[in-house]
């Protein structure tokens, strides 16, 4: 008999719901059940294109004797981590403060109160039956013990981030001595040999290189270090796309490498990574122009389109790593098959792409190459087009083998943040390369997630959605402050490809929102704690509410905020006493993690970025005139960050209702006219882009 999970719509949690253990998802009834019963707890956290969650699945939670101990002693719930962040963060931490190295499956022991007193990750089915008599017997005959050791890891979990980290209220220092230490902070753990981070496994990290390219950007003219920035970017950049982290057939990119070259990938694939990675590669490219970066641009949105796009126009969540119980099988080739599927091509594409006789990973090929297309193609003493003729051919050949096999599992939820993650990657696609598809996509997307994502009768964000067959989805779970940072992010980045003035005040109806139901309203020395929380006020109270501070492989909820509480405040004039003023918050929180990020610049990263902004003034430019668009579009073909646009084709909307930045502003004899502003202080204006740039610059 199926247990109480057949009732969720988590793809997760349905991979779990005809085990023999008795699972409950994530709620009240587990929790009271729990209490009733005077019953320890296994909470088990984990995701569905999670490899080692399948194997713990497949080992322990399929076992009839092993279900058998786990529904006598406990009350077992099963949680989608992409589901309940919130839980799997707070659980996790508390692991975490254990000594206990974290990861997932994420399997935690509660009291009934739901305080966690011990963790651990994947264990094989002995040592996992061996741990489960031995935590019964403790909570049996130590449980006084228990009890207070749970409470000691409650009562760390409930520290402010004041108390945690001796955070107080400074004024921030943007400085370019400032930037340069943070830079240092980074530089030092960087790999200068293969790109990335000096460790293994290998994560794209997207926010490290972004805080590098606005480095760059902020120091071209003042520092030594610049140059050795934008290498380490272009280094890593390259790395990546070559490497077998990156599906050199289909598009997209795998979410780490297991080794230190970028070779061998964990096959699944998240939208978070490749919605990040699209605006990464875009800005990358709009400094560097390499070819290298706008073929992965391309590629990754078509991976997107054809095999993560819902029909209402969300995007789905992960492809698993595994097909037929084996991962990176759909994705991997003997060298047999190669053989025969090449042809003739064989020996140059077996070079090219690294193979091996016997396989260059478990008997298998990953297709990964070391070398650019440039560089090929001189010493094969061919032309580049010869060789995009020929790569084309052989991957077409490859890709239609491909596609008849089974393919990997599908995670058909559609969250909230990561949908705002992809937004903002199709929106800086398009406002980079100006290909329509781009903005078709994007203005799907951002209407999905404002008509099916967000409560009309409150305007709060829902953080999951699944789609029915033939009819309405479902959206489940209020949102989290993750959804509103990155939705309102891709809305004001869809805003200025658009100038579209609704996108903006929709962003800005979601921070109205947040500040009202998220904001920190204690008082303590120095005032509030100008950080939010992760968890609306209205949401579901758990034993602890915390705010998030470090930035991982998506930033931190707060960094996002913070930013797009500045873009805000620049393009609305968000300025006044209180949670009107935009531009105060947003200094109040980098006030505040200014010290922490000086400290741990490399796990601070997006905070970083915003520092790099902020050492030198923000143009707003204000585009008045009939080839406002046009214009638009050669402002954001070349890298300039430290900039806000807005503008209009119409004149009639530059009047005392416009935006601020457009009002009193029209164009100049007809002739489509620039305002460039700093700090509302604006120069003369002027007719044509290249002016714009040397006022700039």
């Amino acid at each position: 008999m199926p247990n109480q999970l057949i009732y969720e719509t988590s793809p997760y949690l349905l991979q779990h719901a005809e085990n023999p253990v008795d699972w409950y998802p994530w709620g009240e009834e587990a929790l009271n059940k729990a209490t009733n019963e005077d019953k320890p707890i296994i909470v088990s956290i984990g995701y569905s294109a999670c490899h080692w969650c399948h194997v713990m699945e497949r080992e322990s939670f399929e076992k009839e004797n092993v279900a058998r101990v786990m529904n006598e002693y406990f009350v077992c719930i099963k949680v989608d981590r992409e589901e309940r962040p919130d839980v799997d963060a707070i659980y996790m931490e508390a692991v975490q403060a254990m000594g206990v190295q974290g990861g997932w499956p994420l399997n935690v022991f509660l009291m009934p109160d739901a305080k966690p007193f011990y963790g651990v990750t994947y264990l094989p089915t002995q040592n996992w039956v061996q741990l489960l008599a031995s935590v019964r017997a403790a909570f049996d005959e130590h449980r006084d013990d228990l009890a207070q050791s749970a409470e000691g890891f409650a009562t760390e979990l409930n520290l402010s981030n004041a108390e945690r980290y001796g955070l107080t209220q400074n004024d921030p220092l943007f400085a370019p001595e400032t930037l340069d230490v943070l830079y240092r902070k980074v530089a030092v753990k960087a790999d200068d040999e293969k790109g990335g981070m000096r460790r293994a496994p290998k994560f794209p990290m997207p926010s490290i290189w972004r805080f590098l390219l606005r480095y760059y950007d902020s120091t071209v003219s003042t520092s030594a270090g610049n140059d050795a920035a934008l290498h380490q970017v272009t280094l890593t950049l390259d790395r990546m796309a070559l490497g077998g982290i990156y599906d050199q057939l289909g598009g997209g990119f795998a979410r780490y490498s297991t080794d230190a070259d970028w070779f061998a990938p964990h096959f699944e694939k998240m939208l978070y990574d490749n919605g990040q990675l699209l605006t990464l590669y875009a800005e990358a490219y709009s400094l560097t122009k390499s070819p290298l970066y706008k073929h992965v641009v391309y590629q990754t949105i078509a991976f997107a389109q054809r095999e993560l796009l819902s029909p209402e126009g969300g995007f789905y969540s992960a492809l698993d790593a595994d097909s037929e119980g084996v991962e990176g099988k759909f994705y991997t080739f003997t060298t047999p098959e190669l053989r025969e599927i090449v042809g003739e091509d064989y020996d140059w594409f077996a070079d090219l792409y690294n193979l091996a006789k016997n396989g260059n990973w478990e008997h298998r090929n990953i297709l990964h190459r070391t070398e650019s297309d440039e560089s090929f193609a001189e010493r094969m003493g061919w032309s580049l087009a010869d060789l995009n003729v020929r790569l084309d051919a052989t991957h077409t050949r490859l890709l239609r083998v491909r596609n008849e096999r089974i393919r990997p599992g599908l995670d058909d939820k559609i969250l909230c943040s990561w949908n705002g993650l992809m937004l903002k990657g199709l929106a800086t696609a398009y406002r980079i390369f100006g290909e329509p598809e781009f903005l078709t996509l994007a203005l799907r997307n951002a209407f999905f997630l404002l008509k099916k994502m967000r409560d009309a009768r409150n305007g709060r964000l829902w953080h999951t959605y699944k789609s029915r067959e033939g009819g309405q989805g479902r959206a489940t779970q209020p949102g989290f402050l993750d959804d509103y940072a990155a939705v309102i992010d891709g809305l004001l980045s869809l805003y200025q490809a658009t100038f579209t003035e609704s996108w903006l005040i929709e962003a800005d109806q979601l921070m109205q929102y947040v500040l009202t139901n998220f904001a920190d309203t204690t008082e303590s020395e120095g005032g509030p704690d100008p950080m939010f929380f992760f968890t609306d006020k209205n949401g579901e109270e758990l034993i602890a509410r915390r705010k998030e501070l470090f930035d991982n492989v998506v930033p931190s909820s707060n960094s996002m905020m913070a930013e797009n509480l500045y873009t805000l405040s620049l393009l609305l004039e968000r300025r006044g006493d209180g949670p009107s003023d935009y531009a105060e918050r947003a200094d109040r929180m980098l006030g505040r993690v200014q010290p922490l990020v000086q400290q741990n610049a490399d796990y601070l990263t997006n905070w970083a970025a915003l520092f790099a902004m902020r050492v030198r003034p923000t143009a707003e430019i204000a585009i008045v005139g009939p080839e406002a668009e046009s214009f638009r579009a050669q402002l954001d073909a070349e890298f300039y960050p430290n900039k806000v646009l807005c503008g209009t084709s119409e004149t009639s909307e530059v009047g005392r209702n416009a935006l601020p930045l457009l009002q009193q502003r029209s164009a100049v004899n007809g002739q489509t006219t620039v305002y460039v502003c700093y700090n509302r202080a604006c120069q003369l204006p002027v007719t044509s882009v290249a002016e714009v740039w040397r006022l700039l610059r």
